[in-house]
């Protein structure tokens, strides 16, 4: 198990269990798809990448009024300081 899954911190940071399930669900996706790690892969699966990221602060939820269905990467974002 991801040790940090165990930890009620990451829930409280993303604003709870259904939303990181979401964030980590859309973040393993797009990791799938080709997308850049934000942090060294070491070896780790992309659920693994996706929690770290989440960890780190590397990304963070960006929650719209939009349908749940729509599955872009717009819901997702770098902090500020991580853009180009």
């Amino acid at each position: 198990m991801i040790e940090a899954l165990k930890s009620d911190e990451i829930v409280d940071k993303v604003g709870g269990k259904f939303k990181l399930c979401v964030l980590i669900q859309r973040r393993v996706v797009q990791l799938m798809e080709g997308a850049r790690p934000l942090v060294e892969r070491n070896g780790r699966s992309d659920l693994e990448i996706a929690v770290e990221e989440i960890r780190l602060n590397k990304i963070e939820p960006e929650w719209s009024d939009e349908p749940i269905l729509s599955a872009s990467s717009r819901h997702m974002r770098l902090p500020s300081d991580e853009r180009e």
